[in-house]
């Protein structure tokens, strides 16, 4: 799988920067920089113009590439999604068995996230915190329909209906598996946040993971229907 992972490219929609940042040394910069950055920081203390000075160049350079920091959250969140589900695939391409396919999943999508050396300029650690604590950010706007249209969370709508497709998988008849696997999603980020920032708000705490939560939730409803 790393052998594998080495040789892709997460495909972002081309709409949401102007100018492809894994295309040059700076493009590359900017996403390693602004991860550190957003993360010690948060998005709000994040500017481009504090991104130049980290990066020694000039903040009009950081805008040849992105638009404004909302289309840069956009980029990372897109990434990281993207990210998650080659990892969802190659894990779960050779399982045969649905229930096992669906337990595989919930584990990659729902567990601690661990740094990747197949992408050496993006430390997947930091973003996963980033995308805990940001990602609604990015689509709590004015602008989310428009933004929607444009295909700007695609990569996130092709992961949860995947998750969706396994659950019809080993219930065709339950009547709500795209309302389930979106659940997974957001909710997996959000006991992250709740034991972070509000541990007596969840069961969810180290000995105790969201993995074993939500699979307990998903076969709890499933397994009955499949006997």
């Amino acid at each position: 799988m790393d052998r594998l992972l080495q040789s892709v490219k997460i495909n972002i929609n081309e709409k949401i920067y102007v100018k492809d940042p894994e295309s040059s040394d700076l493009g590359r910069r900017i996403i390693e920089e602004s991860i550190l950055m957003i993360h010690d920081m948060g998005f709000e203390s994040f500017t481009f113009k504090k991104l130049g000075v980290k990066i020694g160049s000039n903040e009009s350079s950081i805008y040849r590439y992105f638009e404004n920091k909302h289309k840069l959250l956009l980029y990372l969140a897109s990434w990281y999604w993207g990210w998650l589900e080659y990892q969802l695939v190659f894990a779960t391409n050779s399982i045969s068995n649905p229930k096992e396919k669906l337990e595989k999943t919930i584990e990659i999508v729902t567990k601690g996230t661990e740094e990747d050396s197949s992408f050496s300029h993006i430390n997947e650690v930091l973003l996963n915190k980033i995308v805990i604590n940001e990602y609604s950010k990015s689509y709590l706007t004015k602008e989310i329909d428009a933004e929607n249209k444009e295909g700007y969370f695609i990569i996130y709508k092709r992961l949860v209906t995947r998750i969706s497709d396994m659950i019809k998988a080993i219930d065709a008849d339950y009547p709500y598996a795209s309302s389930l696997a979106s659940t997974i999603l957001e909710g997996s980020l959000h006991q992250y946040f709740l034991r972070d920032h509000f541990p007596s708000l969840t069961d969810c705490h180290a000995k105790n993971a969201p993995t074993a939560y939500f699979l307990n939730l998903v076969f709890s409803i499933l397994i009955p229907k499949t006997k």
